[in-house]
């Protein structure tokens, strides 16, 4: 089975210099005359606007440091604005018109990252988080240095996305602290330094950050800067699945699936990568298409190992295209 790909690379609690960063930036206008009805709708509206963006904001930081992953992140963004009732195009609309301060400007920027209430604009995404993150934004500091690995909305900069990754860590934040062991784990803007690796996913997993504790586990399962240790490393995937991460809970199916720190138990590993497929796991959906085509721990089912291949692929899998590419002659 095929391990994790952690290009996406990507909870500790905030440190008060977060309020500071993520300060109020709706701003009511007091009129001198009376106001009109309209008027007192409208401050109403940016006063309560303004608390629920605040409030947003250190949720939302939360989410990062814990290790969540893009789609979940979006999911976030879209529940938290809708469960207030708040039009999405309103909200873009005004953030637009008032980019005023570094918080406004990466919220933009996260809606044009996501296409939220617009079409997706990676160049206009990446321009706000840079002008947000060089007011010292530091949720636009770990997107930012992500966007410069993965040549999102620019061209790669592996020297830029260590320094942002050092500098959050620097700040004990663990999103940092994990970005920086996967540079140092694949020579992004400094040489590979195992030994490295592992004390900063170490030190990222004791944060309590999901992706951390993943990436300890595939370093105890693959001896990254450690003696290999498969019993750590099963005892790690389950932390992460645990926590209802697809991530882990598709790395927890890799172990049953080939015996790494377990029993081989073929049906609960396709328990697991269905768990994971249904969490829109794009490597968890290959994996579950496997399990239907061989009939691993289910009965064999080409038409739903055929759904599923075409579930990864429509992701980018590549292994799911090529399988796809090889059944569909």
């Amino acid at each position: 089975m095929n391990n994790i790909n952690k290009s996406n690379i990507s909870n500790n609690s905030l440190h008060t210099e977060l309020s500071q960063v993520n300060q109020k930036f709706f701003k009511v206008n007091i009129l001198e005359i009376v106001p009109t009805t309209q008027d007192i709708k409208v401050n109403i509206f940016e006063e309560d606007l303004s608390l629920m963006i605040d409030n947003f904001f250190n949720l939302y930081f939360q989410e990062i440091d814990k290790g969540k992953l893009e789609n979940i992140r979006k999911k976030f963004v879209l529940n938290y604005f809708n469960g207030y009732n708040i039009n999405l195009q309103e909200v873009y609309k005004w953030l637009l018109n008032n980019k005023t301060c570094s918080s406004s400007i990466y919220l933009l920027g996260n809606f044009n990252y996501y296409g939220i209430g617009i079409d997706i604009n990676m160049q206009s995404a990446f321009k706000l988080y840079e002008k947000a993150a060089d007011l010292g934004n530091i949720v636009a500091q770990y997107e930012l240095a992500n966007m410069y690995i993965d040549r999102e909305g620019t061209e790669s900069d592996y020297k830029k996305a260590f320094e942002l990754s050092n500098k959050l860590a620097e700040r004990e934040y663990s999103c940092g602290i994990n970005l920086l062991g996967y540079c140092y784990e694949h020579g992004i803007g400094t040489e590979i330094n195992q030994q490295k690796v592992f004390e900063l996913y170490e030190r990222a997993a004791y944060l309590g950050n999901a992706k951390g504790i993943n990436n300890l586990a595939y370093c105890y399962e693959k001896g990254i800067g450690t003696e290999i240790d498969e019993k750590k490393a099963f005892e790690f995937y389950h932390k992460v699945a645990d926590l209802g991460e697809s991530f882990g809970i598709v790395h927890l199916g890799n172990c049953y699936f080939n015996g790494v720190g377990t029993l081989i138990n073929n049906q609960k590993a396709f328990e697991l990568f269905q768990k994971a497929a249904n969490l829109k796991h794009d490597m968890a959906q290959y994996n579950l298409a496997l399990m239907y085509e061989n009939g691993y721990g289910t009965e064999k089912n080409i038409d739903k190992a055929i759904y599923w291949y075409k579930k990864s692929a429509k992701q980018g899998y590549k292994n799911a295209i090529s399988k796809l590419n090889n059944l569909l002659k």
